[in-house]
């Protein structure tokens, strides 16, 4: 697009007539910042910001307008977006979702003025027009052209524009959720808009997707003119927006009238949408034909149980194929072998041929009563799997290989399949995944993996057995996106922050990544030592190079099965945590990128022995106090006394690895030595930790503050000067001076993400959020999560949900954490502190989260501004006394704090079951239905009796227990069964039980 071109010629502008454009866009800066316009033009820069066109700000009432114009050709068309910047122009904030189109009616005057009255983008407008809405939850033909005496206005109407009378206005507006019989029509204060009369309201027509528009001949006199957009539907129920009016003025301070105005209103004023969802691991699932673990095919049961309770979201962790050990450590799923290739442990075997010989039929049947267990094995069940599926590989595979079929699957995916199948041979070739050690095929080339899966090889089998599980692992998910689809339930998946380091995209691309190196988290809630993954760190200056390609084909991958995806740590795109390779912990960790703090500006404020600073200080007393009697052996043995009572760890234990190395012993020693060592080996970490800057490896004049540094034994033994220099660096290193370097950072790569699909982006933000994190979050569309036990407010215990904000994910737990009922049994004070401040109850609370906690708990969540409330399965299932019978601790499914975790969690109850509990489904549908966050309609074939009497837990807990959500700590008149919440602060009448939740009013219960 774009006419800017000829304007230099003058022969050109002689032969075309001339537009005026004047660009409008009310909103509020701050001191030093400055509005622009940049469009593919080259008038408006050519997509350079600096080259675009700055806005002049002036203030309309209390409204603070910017403006621009400029002059051009009356066929000029052009993208643009607005954007904020500095006086040097660095861009502080983007708009989000599409450019916006600028193109002329015809038959526009030569010099006449269009006024483009815009509205600054939000994200939370955007967010709507994603995959997730589009296209699954609202259906492609919600966004349809409309019929029925709704025109589309494609040129002015016929009028004499030459009378200055009249101004002609183009009505332009977006709306995502729209009824099969519902069009937009507009109404105000003029007559030409039918002075507020609906029967003569004005019709738009549908250009396109969301986007509706009309052309209105406005006289003068009627200006300024107020306005409001409303539905329509057949049956003759019309629906306004829910918002003050909109009023439209023309512009007093030009000195040429506006001929034409385009009325760019943004999008429809609704309440906003709402959903639900439910979490799970595909492992986790039992039906009654998985084979030790969930499978893919399971999940089409899981999306039955959301369309029926009026979830529409199912949430899953990683799919990835994690096959580096071959042992019950790939159960960890962030750790993958390969970010393309799907996980053979979710593969129906059933499903691979219709054609199965009986004696096959007859194994996989053995094969899952003999894994039907408790938990996950995961060893028993990969060998079953794949020695199950190598047999029917054998039968098939030539009728595999040569369907049409295939061979586009192949085509499609071969750039990651190859690679992926030739790593998979090798790794069992050599026994190992680490590539390092096979020798010629260390390093990957081209014409290495050419020899390695050419057909003429030898081993061509078995690189084509990778090739067949992959082929039927894809058909299998894209039959359950399908359904999903079909369903109006959103597939949502799980992008991982790392890979392995003995993975396929570490051995085809070793310079993205930094091998020295290992990613974490510093510590927080999860673990007070820090998180280490053992993931490598990404080198995003080499990532950069190609615009993050290898980032964008994984996005590209994801978009094929799922239409919503979490960013897991999404804090890793705008600094990672980095250990060095040879540390066990997190905690001796620094942020990249960040600014360090550097000798000079140490040396500034009086500190200058490093050497004291940054080695473990190592004393006499402080050994005693670790080692007690045994000081003087662990000294002999671990260390060197470099002073008199002062000690530096001998070289080969110096390290944590070294550490561990040198503190394990052997299987059959006696288990008061091993329970010795392991102790030992905690104090010595203690020890190595020691330290209060740690000096960077690439350049030894910078150091980073270690994390915690006050709460060691040498802060303690420093003068009062020091410890005040180093607590204003350390406060300054990890809560102010990189918050603009991480914004910018962020800037450069998540786009990179969200640009290559048009998925529904959701980002865990938990742990240690720096500020710049939420507003870049919001700006780029991005959702973020909110868990109760783990406030994001400071100064909080507990998140409250009704104050969470409207692009967030809540929950009550997540797979990182214990399950709602885990957490309420682990501390007796904790839970009286929540009962009281959030439910405003004084009593002692149950010991045990029932099914009456667990509906209050999960209320709140519902009811939440949130945009999504997603609850894990487990939680969901605390709603029934039935499903609550395992122990509580058993339902968790990771430990964070433990690095080798067995991920092996597996619900006790089969789908098939909770799928055909009318009352249970029930219970989840009313929760669903009361928060206002589905309808009635939504809903099909389920119970939705309230009154059961056979079991309580599915009834809508007795009125008269509901209490304020306020953490006021009032409770409500015990005769009056009302429920008051926060969100709307006033008390509705008693004698409807009723909730209100701010977005919509509903029938709790007919009766009591």
């Amino acid at each position: 697009m774009g006419s800017g071109g000829d304007l230099g010629r003058t022969g050109s502008m002689r032969r075309f007539k001339r537009v005026n454009v004047r660009f409008k866009l009310p909103y509020m800066t701050h001191w030093g910042q400055t509005l622009m316009i940049v469009g593919s033009d080259a008038l408006l820069g050519a997509g350079v910001v600096e080259k675009g066109q700055s806005m002049t700000p002036h203030q309309e009432g209390d409204v603070l307008v910017w403006q621009v114009s400029i002059s051009v050709p009356e066929h000029f068309e052009t993208e643009y977006n607005y954007v904020v910047v500095d006086d040097r122009f660095h861009v502080l904030r983007h708009e989000s979702g599409a450019q916006r189109v600028l193109k002329f009616p015809d038959g526009l005057p030569n010099g006449a003025t269009v006024e483009v009255h815009d509205l600054w983008q939000d994200s939370s407008e955007t967010l709507l027009t994603k995959d997730a809405y589009r296209k699954v939850l609202f259906g492609e033909e919600r966004c349809r052209a409309v019929g029925d005496g709704v025109t589309k206005t494609s040129s002015i109407p016929a009028i004499p524009l030459s009378l200055a009378e009249s101004v002609v206005v183009q009505f332009k507006i977006k709306c995502s959720i729209l009824d099969s019989d519902q069009s937009i029509f507009i109404t105000g204060s003029s007559s030409e808009l039918g002075v507020w009369n609906n029967a003569a309201a004005i019709p738009l027509s549908n250009e396109g997707g969301s986007s509706w528009q009309c052309m209105v001949v406005i006289p003068r006199e009627d200006f300024p003119l107020s306005y409001k957009y409303l539905l329509k539907s057949k049956s003759g129920m019309d629906t306004f927006e829910n918002s003050e009016n909109r009023v439209l003025s023309l512009s007093s301070t030009t000195k040429k009238p506006s001929s034409m105005i385009i009325a760019a209103d943004g999008s429809f004023r609704t309440q906003p949408w709402r959903g639900a969802g439910v979490a799970v691991p595909v492992f986790s699932m039992r039906s009654a034909e998985s084979v030790g673990a969930g499978e893919f095919l399971d999940l089409n049961l899981l999306v039955d149980m959301a369309a029926k309770t009026g979830m529409r979201l199912v949430q899953l962790l990683p799919v990835n194929d994690t096959s580096v050990n071959m042992m019950w450590w790939d159960s960890y799923p962030y750790s993958s072998l390969s970010v393309f290739a799907l996980h053979p442990l979710y593969l129906r075997l059933q499903a691979l041929s219709k054609n199965l010989p009986n004696d096959i039929k007859v194994d996989i049947e053995n094969s899952r009563k003999q894994l039907d267990l408790k938990e996950v094995d995961y060893e028993a069940t990969m060998a079953a799997k794949i020695s199950i599926a190598k047999r029917v590989y054998r039968l098939e595979k030539n009728q595999i290989f040569s369907s049409a079929t295939f061979k586009k699957y192949f085509e499609e995916n071969k750039e990651w399949l190859r690679p992926y199948a030739a790593f998979c041979f090798l790794r069992d070739l050599f026994g190992t995944a680490d590539h390092s050690q096979w020798g010629l095929y260390a390093k990957f080339t081209p014409e290495k993996l050419e020899k390695l899966v050419s057909p003429k090889g030898d081993h061509h089998d078995a690189v084509g057995f990778c090739y067949y599980l992959q082929f039927h692992l894809h058909s299998q998910l894209s039959a359950v996106r399908d359904y999903a689809m079909k369903k109006h339930v959103v597939l949502k998946g799980d992008l991982p922050i790392g890979v392995d380091r003995n993975s396929v995209d570490t051995w085809q691309y070793p310079t993205l990544f930094r091998m020295t190196a290992s990613t974490g988290a510093p510590p927080d809630y999860f673990d007070m030592n820090g998180q280490n993954w053992g993931f490598p760190t990404y080198i995003w200056e080499e990532m950069a190079k190609d615009n993050y390609g290898w980032w964008r084909a994984r996005l590209s991958q994801l978009a094929k099965y799922f239409s919503a995806y979490r960013i897991d740590h999404v804090l890793g795109f705008f600094r990672i945590w980095e250990m060095p390779d040879h540390a066990v912990t997190g905690l001796m960790g620094r942020f990249r990128p960040s600014i360090p703090l550097s000798t000079e500006e140490l040396e500034r404020e009086g500190l200058w022995d490093f050497q004291r600073l940054s080695t473990p200080y190592v004393r006499c007393h402080i050994l005693i106090r670790k080692f007690g009697d045994r000081w003087t052996e662990i000294a002999d043995k671990y260390f060197d006394e470099f002073e008199h009572l002062c000690y530096q760890f001998k070289e080969e234990y110096n390290t944590e690895k070294k550490i561990v190395a040198a503190t394990t012993l052997e299987d059959d020693a006696p288990e008061t030595a091993v329970q010795e060592a392991q102790a030992d080996q905690v104090r010595l970490f203690d020890l190595l930790h020691e330290v209060l800057l740690m000096r960077d490896s690439e350049n030894p004049t910078m150091f980073y503050p270690r994390f915690g540094l006050d709460q060691t034994a040498s802060f303690s033994e420093l003068d009062d000067h020091s410890k005040d220099v180093l607590m204003r660096k350390y406060n300054d290193y990890f809560f102010h001076r990189q918050e603009q370097l991480w914004r910018e950072n962020a800037l450069k790569t998540l786009p990179a993400l969200l640009n290559s699909s048009d998925m529904l982006c959701c980002g865990e933000d938990l742990g240690m959020v720096p500020a710049c994190v939420q507003p870049v979050l919001s700006e780029l569309g991005l959702l973020g999560l909110r868990i109760q036990r783990m406030p994001s407010a400071p100064g909080q215990e507990f998140g409250d949900p009704a104050e969470y904000e409207y692009m967030t994910v809540c929950a009550p737990s997540c797979h990182d954490s214990s399950t709602m009922r885990a957490w309420w049994e682990e501390d007796a004070d904790r839970r009286g502190r929540f009962f009281k401040n959030m439910f405003g109850i004084n009593e002692l609370p149950p010991e045990t989260c029932d099914p009456r906690v667990a509906n209050l708990i999960l209320q709140q969540h519902l009811e939440s501004p949130s945009m999504w409330a997603i609850f894990p399965l487990q939680d969901l299932m605390a709603l029934k006394d039935d499903y609550a019978n395992r122990p509580a601790n058993e339902e968790t499914i990771n430990d964070p704090t433990n690095p080798r975790h067995y991920w092996r969690f597996r619900v006790h109850v089969p789908l098939e079951t909770l799928l055909g509990d009318d009352d249970f489904i029930g219970t989840i549908g009313d929760l669903v239905v009361s928060s206002g966050r589905a309808s009635a309609k939504d809903l099909k074939e389920v119970n939705v009796s309230n009154n059961s009497a056979s079991d309580p837990a599915v009834k809508v807990p007795d009125v008269r227990q509901l209490v304020n959500r306020t953490v006021s700590g009032k409770v409500l008149d015990e005769n009056k069964p009302l429920l008051e919440r926060s969100v709307s602060g006033r008390v509705l009448d008693d004698k409807k039980h009723v909730v209100e939740i701010g977005y919509r009013t509903r029938s709790l219960v007919s009766a009591v």
